[in-house]
């Protein structure tokens, strides 16, 4: 079977800046690492473009950085000096910035350009890895801060068609999200039964079934533990709208992430064909 689109992914992108990190901490995103390797892999060819729907960028409405050369924002707390220094130098697209933005508007979403939006970590973590090379074009969608998952899945269903554009989209999040438990130990069973959850509903249900368990994401088991704030779950809304008919797989388990947390990240649609693996439209 050939596939004329590109898979949409959904990625658990870990802790702060860590693919610029050294010492011991670093090993825990190992596993990591080494899944966005193997999704290079499965992509062949490097896409046009990617669009990142960010967990760390969130507005009232949507917007979508349209800068030629964004700059950094260093969205986090705690962390040596050198690490608010670093830099991830692939373009902007303006062109794309645009395009996402008829996109939404022909389907009744609202969305603001914002030439000075930089790379945040949500982003320049899973790129770093996946295309060390900083050489192909990178836009990020806001998320909408009602956080409305069925809003979010409208988003994805209007950006599908890029996907047979040659451009990757791409939620960034975390599968489970709780940073005062995971100062500790009580993040380990939530993140577990939310988890499994998670599995069910994006690799075993139906699409319709999987759309509506999505919707209704609360009523899940350990929900509100694994997502006091939903910001991490909800870039996996987008993506999943932009595949909604097609199979889920499970690209990055982890049972001892930070000690003993569960994360995962998902693909969505299969990977490329040969001929499709170089980003050229059908």
């Amino acid at each position: 079977m050939t596939n004329s689109r590109l898979p949409t992914y959904f990625i658990s992108h870990g802790g702060g800046p860590w693919p610029y990190m050294t010492g011991e901490f670093r090993r825990n995103f190992d596993v990591l690492e080494k899944s966005l390797v193997d999704m290079r892999a499965e992509l062949g060819s490097a896409p046009k473009a990617v669009l990142v729907i960010s967990g760390h960028w969130e507005e009232t409405g949507f917007a979508i950085s349209s800068g030629v050369k964004p700059g950094m924002v260093y969205d986090y707390h705690g962390f040596p000096e050198y690490l608010y220094n670093i830099t991830y130098n692939a373009p902007g697209s303006p062109e794309l910035a645009n395009h996402v933005q008829r996109l939404l508007h022909a389907s009744g979403i609202e969305a603001a350009l914002d030439p000075t939006r930089g790379y945040d970590h949500g982003t320049f973590s899973i790129m770093k890895p996946l295309y060390p090379e900083e050489d192909i074009p990178v836009v990020q969608l806001s998320l909408d801060m009602a956080y409305d998952p069925a809003l979010h899945i409208k988003v994805g269903r209007a950006l599908a068609p890029l996907r047979a554009e040659g451009v990757l989209i791409i939620g960034s999040g975390l599968s489970y999200h709780n940073l005062s438990a995971m100062r500790g130990t009580g993040g380990y069973e939530p993140s577990r039964r939310f988890d499994a959850w998670l599995q069910e509903t994006l690799m075993h249900c139906p699409s319709e079934k999987r759309t509506e368990r999505l919707i209704e994401w609360e009523r899940a088991p350990a929900a509100r533990a694994a997502h006091p704030r939903e910001d991490h779950l909800i870039p996996l809304m987008v993506v999943v709208g932009a595949a909604e008919d097609e199979p889920g797989a499970t690209i990055y388990h982890q049972k001892d992430f930070a000690g003993g947390l569960t994360a995962s990240s998902f693909r969505f649609g299969l990977t490329p064909s040969p001929a499709q693996s170089n980003g050229d439209a059908p």
